[in-house]
């Protein structure tokens, strides 16, 4: 018969904003990057770029050349 592994109550930690919140999990230690507290995708302060895109950029071209 196959055993099932240990699950153990573990506190993920942010390496970002210094979040945590615990989860079970077969893992000793969790460390993320980004976590949903501040992730710009969920907070709404997603960067905008500045600068066209490629597209923008390739017309732009082709207009200075035309001329």
């Amino acid at each position: 018969m196959t055993q099932h592994p240990n699950l153990h109550l573990v506190e993920v930690r942010c390496s970002s904003c210094g979040a945590a919140f615990g989860i079970r999990s077969t893992a000793e230690t969790i460390s993320v990057d980004v976590c949903s507290n501040c992730h710009p995708a969920y907070t709404g302060q997603a960067r905008t770029l500045t600068s066209g895109g490629r597209i923008e950029r390739f017309n732009r071209r082709r207009a200075l050349a035309a001329a």
